[in-house]
């Protein structure tokens, strides 16, 4: 194992992990199973054995993750590879445990069932993901397509995947279910994206100022944050300018447009979404 693997940040992302898998839990066992609906990918294949054969779906989930697993020690990273087997577990261990909950609500609405179960779920998933861990299942198979192509959402990986669980259901369980089924993936993933998107949230700069010297260094000295010059020229005035190029989190956004107006109150700002930001200073994004 690496060194440096038992960081501060590597403990917080594994406590994370735990709690996004008990999360998803609660979801599958008090909303999911009370409405008879199934999950995405490893989850439904493991909920169907449940429903039809009274297997108790953690024991399938950690079955049927077995496979997967291996497939995530060839071609993930080690510390990828632990978080997924602590994912795996807590999730397993998780539904055996929550079993009890299915009954405590009592409520005869299937779309209230899905939906709740699909935002609770999303939360989870998101959570685990957002801090580079995993539940096992289609979740790694979908972190690999996403590291191949950059441009495609994990959540929307997962769903094409889940629409073969879904059509199975159909089959088996009749097409309201199946229905039922499809929006709580839906919400799942659009909830996962979010939180994922989110958490990871960054904002490219533009600064165009007389004072581009002592405005970078601040930036570099109270943000940590590297300032990048652009050569550019006024299409009216025709004079050379250095135009301050850099990306920051959101969360230090209020604090480099103070760092901005403190030194020039005339300076320009452009402010535009980023996403998908690689490199020194910023954490890696699945």
């Amino acid at each position: 194992m690496d060194r440096n693997f038992l960081s501060k940040e590597d403990i917080i992302d594994l406590l994370f992990t735990i709690f996004g898998g008990i999360l998803c839990s609660i979801a599958v066992n008090m909303f999911l199973v009370k409405a008879k609906l199934l999950g995405g990918g490893v989850t439904g294949l493991a909920l169907i054995f449940q429903y039809l054969l009274k297997v108790p779906a953690g024991y399938m989930i950690f079955l049927l993750n077995v496979p997967i697993f291996i497939i995530s020690m060839k071609y993930m990273d080690k510390k990828f590879t632990i978080y997924s087997l602590i994912g795996i577990i807590t999730f397993s261990l998780s539904l055996i445990i929550t079993r009890p909950i299915s009954n405590i609500l009592q409520i005869n609405d299937e779309l209230l069932y899905c939906l709740y179960g699909g935002v609770i779920n999303g939360i989870g998933g998101g959570i685990v993901f957002a801090h580079h861990g995993s539940l096992g299942g289609f979740d790694i198979i979908s972190i690999l397509i996403k590291r191949k192509y950059s441009n495609l959402d994990i959540g929307k990986i997962s769903f094409g995947m889940n629409l073969v669980i879904v059509c199975f259901g159909a089959l088996v369980f009749g097409l309201p279910s199946a229905l039922y089924t499809l929006i709580a993936m839906y919400v799942t993933t659009s909830v996962i994206d979010y939180i994922v998107k989110g958490l990871n949230k960054t904002k490219a700069i533009f600064i165009i100022t007389e004072k581009e010297e002592q405005i970078s260094e601040n930036i570099l000295q109270k943000l940590g944050r590297g300032v990048t010059y652009l050569y550019g020229e006024g299409a009216y005035t025709k004079e050379h300018k250095k135009i301050l190029y850099c990306i920051v989190p959101s969360t230090q956004l209020p604090e480099l447009k103070k760092i901005v107006t403190d030194i020039d109150t005339k300076a320009f700002i452009s402010i535009s979404d980023a996403s998908e930001i690689h490199g020194r200073g910023f954490k890696k994004v699945l």
